[in-house]
């Protein structure tokens, strides 16, 4: 039995983390609601508060942050912040970034932030991905043109082909505009096609999960041993997958999945199965796993070796495609219309519009109140997550 699963695993630790941001661009502000009101510099105050529309508190708190600058800043923060509100950055996300930094508020518009926007619209980034980027990763507006985003846009470019995949990954990884790419993501890339991956499927994996590629590179080289270890070659479409989804997690998170596996029942060498079926696998919830299965194995239709089969059935979402499939089933099945359950793939794989064709048109009329009452409460309970 295949027993070096969860020992070779969990002696990996490689969770990587973003590049930091430089500590000299980075500011916190954190006050306990017992602390005397802050000085501030009062047109700042009102500009933030009034003009801008910022939270009393944070525009009090950015004032006496700034408290030291002269009258004329003003007029320049003002500038600042009416120029990134035509650019398309909403209220919320300047109030990200001037909390993240309220020296931005002091910087040279025509020279430090009106280059940064101007270049990332010539590489196919639209107004909106700009202020997605900007806000989550607020030292955009302080790198170097030259020196750091045009060069890191150049290379994913030079990988990817295109400025609509250099901004995908923008989009998803906004701090590859300031990280050093020659260092992690060019060494693993470049690893990663002698191992034999084709350049489609580095580029494809590079667009979906960025952050992987930002990984030491002896992390990757590691993570490749062992993957190959377990019985993943390189020739296997599933390598990449395997090998980027190990690399991300950390000694403690794999050795609790692993476990968790175990605690459901499933043995090591199911874990090795599914694991090369779909290594994406252990990237999902075990919360989710549990729940899937528990779902699953209730119904008397699926045991434990149907589940391990098809790990692809984690992926998919119990409130929206689970639940309401098994219920029809169940309703179809008491109702004597069908004889036998279709098989999880099918459960799990088939659009809505071909389920409906398959499993509820040819049925509207004794199953149409369930489906309707079950399309509703999936309607809710999406409502739910959007709010």
């Amino acid at each position: 039995m295949i027993t070096f699963v969860g020992k070779n695993l969990s002696r990996l630790n490689l969770k990587h983390t973003p590049p930091p941001v430089s500590s000299s661009f980075t500011h916190h502000f954190f006050y306990t609601s017992g602390e005397t009101q802050l000085g501030h510099t009062p047109k700042v105050f009102d500009l933030l508060l009034h003009r801008h529309n910022f939270p009393p508190e944070l525009a009090s708190r950015v004032a006496s942050e700034l408290s030291h600058l002269n009258l004329e800043f003003t007029t320049t923060a003002d500038s600042i912040l009416s120029f990134l509100k035509e650019s398309g950055f909403s209220n919320s996300q300047l109030a990200r970034i001037v909390k993240y930094s309220p020296r931005l508020l002091s910087i040279n518009l025509d020279d430090r932030i009106k280059p940064k926007i101007k270049i990332l619209r010539e590489f196919g980034f639209s107004s909106d991905g700009i202020c997605k980027m900007i806000s989550l990763n607020p030292s955009i507006l302080y790198s170097s043109v030259e020196n750091n985003i045009v060069p890191s846009l150049s290379v994913l470019k030079g990988l990817l082909g295109s400025n609509d995949k250099v901004a995908t990954v923008g989009r998803k990884a906004p701090w590859f505009l300031t990280a050093n790419l020659q260092n992690t993501m060019v060494p693993n890339v470049e690893f990663l096609k002698s191992c034999g991956v084709p350049m489609d499927r580095v580029s494809m994996i590079l667009t979906s999960y960025p952050r992987c590629f930002l990984i030491k590179p002896e992390s990757i080289r590691k993570c490749a041993e062992k993957v190959n270890e377990m019985g993943i070659e390189a020739s296997s479409k599933n390598f990449v997958y395997a090998v980027t989804t190990i690399a991300q997690m950390s000694n403690e998170t794999l050795e609790h999945k692993l476990q968790a596996f175990k605690s459901l029942g499933f043995s090591d060498r199911e874990i090795l199965i599914m694991f090369s079926k779909e290594p994406r696998v252990l990237s999902t919830s075990m919360e989710k796993i549990k729940k899937i299965t528990e779902l699953l194995l209730a119904t008397g239709k699926f045991n434990m070796g149907d589940i391990g089969h098809f790990p692809v059935s984690f992926m998919f979402s119990i409130e929206k495609r689970y639940t309401p499939r098994l219920r029809i089933l169940g309703i179809l099945e008491s109702k004597n219309l069908i004889k036998e359950w279709p098989s999880l793939c099918t459960i799990c794989t088939l659009s809505d519009d071909v389920f409906f064709k398959r499993f509820i048109s040819p049925y509207l009329h004794q199953v149409g109140d369930a489906y309707i009452k079950q399309i509703s409460a999936g309607k809710e309970i999406e409502s739910e997550a959007n709010a």
